[in-house]
């Protein structure tokens, strides 16, 4: 359905059956920019704070109807913020028909709730909706860049999505929420039970929200793949036995390039000094996905930082089971 003709429908109770859950932490102009991009659903807005002690409370209380303060003695995840923030919402206003999560460092487009609501009314089939999710400023790094184009995306259905979302208040019930116990890809991860119950996952051709990564070093970058990793291996592990089994392949491409292929080499140069050749397999996919995106601004930087990554998830990858197997509990892992 044509999201455009969709938007300029009218609909007056969109306002009275929406809310708003926002998240943050030690988000500052960013989180004010966000509240006041959801100006227009002020007085069904919840915003949810975990640990902020850069003013994020007092800037919220002034901008939405309920600021919630997170126990920061018990383990902290968003998805624990995000369900803390749904069960306030929807104990205030239990009407509610859906709900928008956002992330303290998006700012909405003033049109994306109005569209999205509207189309979940259109089709009763689809649980959740999302939008493009622009960069605020991917001209700054390669990284801001590279996070850009992983918002993009054909419009359609689709199997995940991410933190911005707009969601049936019952689906997300019946389910009994996000995973508290998920420090990334909690999102993914209620797709996949949201898919279990036949519901669907859509991604309109519609702007949504614009995110403020500022990535500016490689130390950033390197902790945000990390926990990619990290939510490849826990959400595939969770599920393994689901039909709709996800980021599969992503585990095993990590796995490959960041850890098996260096492990052959080495061992291999042991009794053949020759087996290291086998290394220059990363200088060729390099440029393999370079000339494979080379429409892209940086496709050579790009490309190298894909590589490189694989690293950095395999590092997840391997934290997470070393923790499953000790019986310990990851801490979340925070790359600003």
């Amino acid at each position: 359905m044509d999201t455009a003709t969709i938007a300029h429908r009218d609909f007056p109770t969109l306002g009275a059956t929406t809310g708003v859950v926002v998240i943050g932490r030690n988000e500052g102009e960013r989180l004010i920019r966000c509240l006041d991009s959801l100006a227009p659903y002020r007085d069904r807005t919840v915003y949810v704070d975990s640990g902020s002690s850069d003013g994020s409370i007092e800037a919220a209380t002034e901008r939405c109807a309920f600021v919630l303060q997170l126990d920061m003695t018990r383990p902290f995840t968003a998805a624990r913020a995000r369900n803390a923030g749904f069960d306030a919402l929807m104990q205030r206003w239990p009407g509610t028909a859906f709900v928008q999560f956002v992330d303290g460092d998006c700012e909405v487009d003033g049109r994306w709730i109005e569209t999205a609501a509207a189309f979940l009314i259109a089709r009763k089939d689809v649980a959740l909706v999302f939008g493009r999710r622009r960069e605020r400023h991917p001209e700054r790094t390669i990284f801001n860049a590279m996070c850009d184009r992983e918002w993009d995306g054909v419009p359609g259905e689709v199997q995940e999505c991410g933190g911005d979302i707009l969601i049936r208040a019952s689906a997300l019930r019946k389910l009994g929420g996000y995973s508290n116990h998920l420090i990334a890809g909690e999102e993914p991860e209620l797709c996949i039970r949201l898919r279990e119950k036949a519901w669907r996952i859509w991604r309109l051709p519609a702007e949504m929200t614009r995110h403020d990564a500022d990535i500016t070093r490689v130390g950033q970058w390197w902790k945000r793949s990390v926990r990619c990793g990290h939510a490849y291996a826990e959400v595939s592990h969770l599920h393994r036995g689901s039909p709709f089994r996800i980021w599969t392949r992503n585990v095993r491409r990590s796995v490959f390039w960041g850890a098996l292929l260096p492990l052959i080499a080495l061992v291999g140069a042991a009794v053949q000094p020759a087996a290291l050749g086998l290394l220059l397999a990363y200088p060729l996919q390099v440029v393999r996905l370079a000339h494979r995106s080379k429409a892209i601004p940086d496709c050579w930087s790009n490309a190298l930082f894909a590589v490189l990554g694989k690293f950095a998830e395999m590092q997840g990858i391997a934290r997470f089971h070393v923790n499953r197997l000790i019986g310990r509990r990851q801490a979340i892992i925070e790359y600003k």
